[in-house]
């Protein structure tokens, strides 16, 4: 399952999410989404668990709690809409 974790302190690392997503179970990807022009975070990001029953634990568990000194936001992700209609996998 893909979790949306928003809120993230700008100091937030990759490790620091897979460390704390890690305490409920197995995690198989943890990301932070970064500005493309400067590499910076966007106070966002995204884990991937694949057991659905330790998703759901960690989602309980880690909503509105507190990391960095901001309350998080934690729910299941969901599926990136087109924008425009162009799909983002097609090539101009």
């Amino acid at each position: 399952m893909r979790i949306f974790v928003g809120n993230i302190a700008f100091a937030t690392s990759d490790v620091d999410l897979q460390e704390l997503f890690g305490r409920y179970g197995t995690v198989s990807r943890a990301t932070i989404a970064t500005d493309r022009t400067t590499g910076r975070s966007r106070g966002f990001g995204f884990v991937d668990m694949p057991d659905a029953t330790e998703a759901e634990t960690a989602i309980d568990a880690l909503h509105g709690t507190s990391l960095a000194g901001r309350p998080l936001t934690v729910n299941q992700a969901k599926p990136r809409e087109d924008r425009d209609g162009v799909s983002r996998t097609s090539r101009w």
